[in-house]
């Protein structure tokens, strides 16, 4: 499952890839105008599709808005077909092109295929809105700030954040972080997550939320 971010102004387009993308297990958001995006909701995406003739800001004027502030996967819908065109959105740091018109399918399989390609990747960090994870220092920071998480704290955001959207038991968060038999002391995954939001609340950031009678999530 990701998150995918579809832009344009044709409203059976963007209910075509909104359906097409959902058989996939992908939840989609979608917006007829680059405007109406949310600027600090973009790192919660793991794939953005963009139409480049919008009337307004068009695709590539808001690819190259946003490119320094999300480092997933960018796809380009359009029905320019002009090799200038093409290498002009690639240039801003667009990642792949579909002209229209285009088969569901074809979409589907460019968007499972840099998915893939991303999760081999394996990022040295993950970045939500305020929020790095740093993976490599094994730390997390809030506005570049370092928040004094324990060891276990910051496994259990680590988990978390890399299967965003996705709801966890105290069960198998505590089996996923520890490698232990979930049932030993579930109790253990309440206790960590209440004082990580005790720490970050004093940043007013609370990217964990409780799914009442099945577990947690990352926002």
């Amino acid at each position: 499952m990701a998150m995918i971010l579809a832009v344009d102004d044709e409203t059976p387009i963007l209910e075509l890839i909104k359906n097409g993308l959902q058989k996939d297990g992908h939840i989609v958001s979608a917006y007829a105008a680059a405007e109406q995006v949310p600027l600090d909701k973009l790192g919660r995406y793991d794939l953005i599709i963009l139409d480049i003739m919008m009337p307004g800001m068009d695709g590539f004027a808001f690819c190259e808005k946003i490119r320094s502030l999300v480092d997933c996967p960018i796809l380009f819908l359009t029905a320019k077909t002009m090799e200038n065109d093409i290498t002009f959105g690639l240039g801003l740091g667009a990642d792949d092109y579909l002209t229209k018109p285009f088969r569901i399918a074809e979409l589907r399989a460019r968007v499972n295929a840099h998915l893939r390609r991303e999760s081999r990747e394996r990022h040295t960090s993950l970045i939500f809105d305020k929020i790095k994870l740093d993976l490599s220092a094994k730390e997390l920071r809030v506005d570049d700030v370092p928040v004094p998480l324990t060891k276990s704290e910051y496994l259990i955001c680590v988990y978390l954040a890399r299967n965003k959207g996705q709801v966890f038991s105290k069960e198998q968060i505590y089996e996923a972080v520890f490698s232990l038999d979930g049932e030993s002391d579930n109790s253990t995954i309440s206790t960590h997550i209440k004082n990580i939001r005790a720490k970050l609340s004093k940043l007013d950031i609370q990217p964990i939320t409780t799914v009442w009678g099945i577990g947690y999530r990352w926002e």
